[in-house]
């Protein structure tokens, strides 16, 4: 038997073991162990039987024996397993949220992946359906932006039904107004932001539209995710962004694939100028966002759809007389305006409109970078109806310079600090290899040990 003296001095309680006289277990003339643990040695029983456990333990040769280990480790467990810290669960159901949340979210990112995927390759395929019998791309430019004023109305919609805390449209426009700076929308902010940016978006989608008429949609789309690239040149040069040698290399990859892509059917004829249309598309696009990100910076879901918005309403008032011109000068003549293809012109531009809503709506739910992966994957997409509706046979040249181009925008998206974080991988990966190959052979000497005292040899242990 022991008597326990606990000493409440402010710290935590100290356990201090006292063998009475004659009654200690351990052989006379020897100093009893100190055990630097919660309890200091195992409760015996009156009977003596953990004595007896001891003795059978050490008489057997038992391999790492420690006299009264089995009994302690008992008592230690089920009182270890009953004093479970509450900040341990709560931590497990942390972490368990947290995975789920982020299960969640790559899920939701893979679904809007494939919707854009969709969206893209589907307004893509139907532009050239209604080139068969209407082949007026700027006309069909300028309907499809006029369908951007939907944004900002189909955003407060969404507002309503998930927000507890109502807004009027008027308060909600002028809230999401602050994009153009603190006093919030005037006529020549208007017409001082929205106007480069609105002529910048149509020649952007009116060069695509030229280049589909001369292309295959799987050779546009591929020059058009050229774009990554000359995105990151501009940011370098005009914005001073950080150099990173792998897009320097993405760079010249896709300026390989579009000089490949140039060379497929010669410098000359409708292909040479199918290549220089799309590449101009890419270009636009690349000045619209540097652009934006300078004067505009980064814009919630809000404030993107008040600005598509803002771009449709100016479509809609200031461009609307340059398809009059071309129609009245004979360079787009679409006839009366019952013989138009509304089918086709309304796919085209919901299409559009859609594929515009999930990049925004994408970037904020889930990770941006799936987001740039479904626009590469429009590429195969497209692709595959080339081949298997238009039966179009691609050139190896081709073939080659669209993967060059792929994987140049695949070496775009690795982030600024990816060197840093390969290293760190590689360092842990390697402990984790030299800590395993540590434990192994720690295992083998300890089934050498074991088969050496099975054949009768002694393991003196060293002092």
């Amino acid at each position: 038997m022991s008597s326990t003296e606990i000493q409440n001095s402010g710290e935590e309680p100290c356990f201090r073991l006292e063998h009475l006289p004659g009654k200690s277990p351990h052989l006379a003339g020897k100093a009893s162990p100190q055990v630097n643990s919660r309890w200091d040695a195992p409760q015996v029983t009156a009977n003596g039987l953990h004595d007896i456990e001891d003795r059978i333990l050490r008489i057997t040769g038992y391999y790492g024996y420690n006299p009264g280990y089995s009994s302690h480790r008992r008592e230690e467990g089920s009182e270890s397993h009953a004093e479970t810290p509450v900040s341990e669960t709560s931590g497990d159901a942390t972490a368990y949220q947290t995975c789920a949340n982020t299960v969640l979210k790559v899920l939701g990112g893979l679904l809007v992946v494939l919707c854009v995927s969709s969206s893209w390759v589907g307004t893509t395929q139907v532009v050239q359906l209604t080139f068969k019998s209407f082949s007026c791309p700027f006309f069909i430019t300028w309907f499809s932006t006029n369908w951007n004023i939907l944004s900002f109305p189909l955003y407060y919609s969404g507002h309503m039904a998930t927000t507890r805390e109502k807004q009027t449209p008027i308060q909600k426009f002028r809230e999401c107004s602050r994009l153009f700076g603190e006093d919030g929308m005037s006529l020549m902010v208007f017409l001082k932001r929205t106007a480069p940016f609105s002529i910048l978006w149509t020649l952007t989608n009116y060069l695509y539209l030229l280049a589909l008429r001369k292309l295959t949609a799987t050779d546009v789309s591929a020059l058009y995710c050229c774009h990554k690239a000359f995105v990151f040149l501009l940011s370098w040069i005009v914005l001073k962004d950080r150099f990173m040698g792998v897009r320097i290399v993405a760079a010249i990859m896709a300026i390989t694939g579009i000089v490949m892509m140039a060379y497929a059917d010669g410098f000359h004829g409708d292909s040479f100028m199918g290549v220089a249309l799309a590449v101009g598309s890419a270009s636009t696009s690349a000045l619209y966002k540097v652009l934006f990100k300078m004067f505009l910076g980064s814009a919630n879901l809000g404030e993107a759809a008040h600005f598509f918005s803002t771009m449709g309403f100016f479509n809609l008032i200031f461009i609307s007389c340059v398809p009059l011109i071309l129609y009245f000068t004979r360079v787009e003549h679409w006839g009366s305006l019952s013989s138009l293809p509304w089918g086709y012109l309304c796919g085209v531009a919901g299409l559009w409109l859609v594929f515009n809503i999930l990049v925004n709506v994408g970037v904020v739910l889930t990770y941006p970078i799936l987001i740039s992966i479904g626009t590469l994957l429009s590429v195969p997409g497209n692709a595959a109806i080339d081949v298997l509706k238009h039966e179009v046979i691609f050139s190896v040249v081709r073939l080659a310079a669209t993967c060059i181009i792929c994987l140049g925008f695949l070496l775009l998206l690795l982030p600024e600090e990816w060197d840093t974080v390969t290293l760190r991988f590689l360092t842990t990966l390697a402990d984790k290899k030299t800590e395993e190959h540590g434990e192994e052979l720690t295992e083998s000497s300890v089934h050498t040990r074991s088969r050496s005292r099975a054949n009768g040899a002694v393991s003196i242990p060293m002092a």
